[in-house]
């Protein structure tokens, strides 16, 4: 059974002083005894002082450094063998968070709330967030139900052999998400409620949605390469033999471009095969 003093609640926070004192509130009811740590990033409001007054431990950061850099504030700073990250902006109900530990408790290195399609912030982003789960899924190999969910429950060794990887934004849970699936370590999913949030959301659906696919392919590159490049040189040696056999058919001839897309089929295979013994070599003591 995990005690309320090995579970340290981290809140990334930022210009939330209008919510961050009734969460941090909502959680000191629901456990007494554990740890809440406030990551003020940078706010311009009187985000800390509300923390601080509903009882959190609050870090602060002299200037915004995201939300990612926050996350791993907290987590260098905590110090419960379990992690809960939560929003700071009620989005999150803190009470939810024993269904999480429940799951570390059965064996699980990680448990993540995941978020019916009523519950997410917008149409759009609901859209987003179901095409980056698809994708994610693929890559890792598993069902990746919400993979930029914040509200996730974790082991704290587990999780701080990744903190280098992370960002420093809002892309933290992408990462997190599927370095725990590709290096083997145990990931289930709760279903949540997420409420509206208090306050103005910071994340920007064309920048951050970007960034977000980005990271996946960074991630995906990083502990499973071939995954990537394989794709890639089968496109390009189809392209090629297509584009050989139409030559062939009209001009009766094996032209450049046709040599220049098979070379190039081969080479980004081979890429993919070195990229796969770098990262067997990266992850051999894990």
């Amino acid at each position: 059974m995990i005690l309320p003093d090995e579970i340290s609640f981290v809140l990334p926070a930022k210009n939330e002083e209008a919510a961050v004192g009734q969460t941090v509130g909502g959680i000191r009811a629901q456990f007494p005894g554990s740890e809440i740590i406030v990551v003020d990033d940078g706010s311009t409001d009187a985000t800390a002082e509300a923390a601080r007054d509903a009882g959190a431990t609050v870090v602060s950061h002299p200037y915004s450094k995201g939300n990612g850099a926050a996350i791993k504030t907290g987590a260098r700073a905590a110090k419960g063998k379990v992690l809960v990250f939560m929003d700071a902006d009620g989005q999150h109900q803190p009470q939810e968070a024993l269904e999480l530990l429940e799951r570390i408790e059965q064996g699980y290195d990680m448990a993540v709330g995941a978020r019916s399609k009523t519950g997410q912030a917008s149409f759009h982003r609901g859209l987003a967030n179901g095409f980056y789960n698809r994708l994610a899924s693929w890559m890792v190999g598993q069902t990746v139900e919400d993979l930029t969910s914040g509200f996730r429950a974790v082991r704290a060794d587990r999780f701080r052999e990744f903190l280098y990887l992370l960002p420093n934004g809002f892309s933290y849970p992408t990462t997190s998400t599927m370095a725990f699936f590709r290096a083997g370590h145990s990931v289930a999913y709760v279903p949540i409620h997420a409420a509206k949030r208090i306050g103005k959301s910071h994340i920007r659906l064309l920048r951050d949605g970007a960034r977000f696919f980005l990271i996946i392919f960074k991630i995906g590159t990083l502990f499973s390469p071939l995954k990537i490049f394989v794709p890639v040189a089968v496109a390009m040696f189809l392209i090629a033999t297509g584009w050989y056999g139409w030559t062939w058919w009209s001009q009766g001839r094996f032209t450049n471009m046709s040599v220049l897309l098979y070379t190039g089929s081969v080479i980004v295979f081979l890429m993919g095969l070195i990229s796969e013994q770098i990262t067997a070599l990266m992850y051999r003591g894990e």
